[in-house]
């Protein structure tokens, strides 16, 4: 290894000497010692570094390790967004984590350790290196999805969320491995070359399997229809730092490797992938919309309202067109949409949180009357209830109407209509919680919600950047637009 590539690889160095530093004090610390408490503030020190190793990164476009791993602006835009993410999720696990397990430096450490797993993954251009980053992101959820062992609901989270994606992976590496035998490499740019060059007739059903069991890897981490039965279940059982988690920076770095793989590997085969993916969108925004209505509990809610999201979200590509002059190209919808969703739904998480921890309940209909009992934490998640709406001025608006605008531009009119209807039918069981929080009274002697203050620093900055990006977008959409330059290029 140069100096240049340990420069280069500055994000992923912080976050594993910062995973170990947190091992190594949790181990140091003892049961309920100074160190152990301080370990979410030294994980978000570390955090922030490595937030800033990735910015002092941007612009770079470099290869290395023979080309297995690339450092570009569209891996810096997820790096940025991961970091921020899991920044959000551990201020919200501080109060969380309190009383309920004894092993908090495990579950810092694990969230630092799947942060690196995300920069590794949204960096791979080799097939390989995909599947281990993949892989490694995958085990570290597993733990933390049955984190709490003594809980039956989060072991059994654990479990379907294990068997799940055991299956999605093996799939996925079969899909692998039929690009390798009919291209013999493992290279995303030499794959793409060689299916360019031409396939033997025989052999051109390669192309058409592998996009089917790709997307089953990928679509399992981004919980499309049909790979989304998993999530239901996980993010309920789940503690809620981990759904808010899988929901947020999980969920991102799938659409990463997808974008990538696709438009990377698989360009000469754009317009079936294409039929695809849009097919996959319009069934999950519509099963995730009709099944979210009659959720009672607002985890399995926002577990489904994930599904549909991932629905629009989806349309970006399906709609891409990276050579138009028009600033809607599809992708740079994805990511703004992704961006906007990342405070938006990690948010919503916060505030269920602070719920759950002071009532112990996750019932939409235990959130009558939180106008009074908690007027802070009614109009921040106001905001992202709106925000994931698409109401104007907010972020979760500018992502849908980017990607909406891209289903126009390409005239694919069908999907933009199914979008608009999907949305209009969310708003119901969105609204549903705000009838609840403003206009239903809350039972005799129910308590005040008191939000704790780490949680309440991560709801100003969600609410903030949510506002922002609806309100001033221009910067973000420049950013976004510039993270995927280098894929027009290709």
């Amino acid at each position: 290894m140069t100096l240049e590539t340990l420069r280069l690889l500055l994000p992923q160095l912080a976050l594993l000497v910062l995973g170990l530093l947190v091992l190594a004090l949790d181990l140091a610390g003892g049961r309920g010692g100074r160190l152990r408490k301080s370990l979410p503030y030294v994980t978000l020190g570390g955090l922030v570094v490595a937030l800033g190793c990735a910015l002092a990164l941007w612009g770079q476009e470099q290869s290395l390790f023979w080309g297995m791993l690339a450092v570009d602006p569209f891996a810096g835009f997820f790096q940025v967004l991961a970091v921020v993410g899991v920044g959000l999720v551990v201020l919200s696990a501080v109060d969380y984590l309190h009383g309920r397990t004894p092993w908090a430096g495990e579950f810092y450490m694990l969230l630092t350790f799947a942060t690196l797993a995300i920069t590794l993954a949204v960096g791979a251009t080799n097939l390989l290196m995909l599947y281990l980053a993949m892989e490694f992101l995958s085990i570290t959820s597993y733990v933390l999805a049955g984190f709490f062992r003594e809980d039956r609901k989060s072991s059994e989270a654990a479990l379907k969320y294990f068997l799940y994606g055991a299956i999605a992976s093996g799939v996925m590496l079969y899909g692998m491995s039929l690009l390798y035998g009919a291209t013999g490499s493992l290279d995303m740019r030499e794959i793409a070359q060689a299916l360019g060059a031409g396939l033997e007739p025989s052999l051109t059903w390669v192309g058409y399997a592998a996009i089917v069991l790709l997307l089953t890897g990928f679509g399992f981490k981004i919980a499309l229809v049909p790979f989304h039965q998993w999530a239901p279940d996980t993010y309920e059982g789940a503690p809620t730092p981990v759904t808010a988690f899988l929901a947020s920076a999980s969920k991102a770095t799938g659409f990463a490797v997808l974008t990538r793989t696709f438009l990377t590997a698989l360009p000469q085969f754009q317009v079936d992938w294409v039929a695809v993916l849009a097919g996959v969108s319009m069934v999950s925004m519509t099963l995730g919309n009709l099944v979210a209505l009659k959720q009672t509990n607002i985890k399995r809610m926002l577990a489904y309202s994930s599904i549909a999201q991932a629905g629009y979200i989806v349309i970006g590509l399906a709609c891409i067109a990276l050579g138009a002059e028009s600033r809607f190209n599809g992708v740079n919808g994805v990511l703004l949409y992704l961006f906007a969703y990342l405070f938006t739904n990690v948010g919503a998480f916060l505030g269920v949180i602070a719920f759950e921890a002071r009532t112990g309940s996750n019932e939409i209909a235990d959130y009558a009357g939180l106008v009074r009992r908690s007027p802070v934490l009614a109009a921040t998640l106001l905001v992202f209830l709106l925000s994931l709406t698409g109401i104007p001025a907010t972020g979760g608006f500018v992502g849908k109407l980017f990607v909406f605008a891209a289903a126009i531009q390409v005239q694919f009119y069908a999907l933009a209509v199914v979008a608009i209807l999907n949305s209009v039918v969310a708003a119901f069981y969105y609204l549903n919680v705000v009838r609840y929080m403003f206009f239903v009274p809350a039972e005799e002697g129910a308590a005040a919600v008191a939000v704790p203050r780490p949680i309440a620093w991560a709801l100003a900055v969600a609410t903030a950047m949510t506002l922002l990006i609806g309100l001033y977008p221009q910067p973000f959409i420049n950013w976004t637009t510039a993270a995927v330059r280098m894929l027009a290029a290709l």
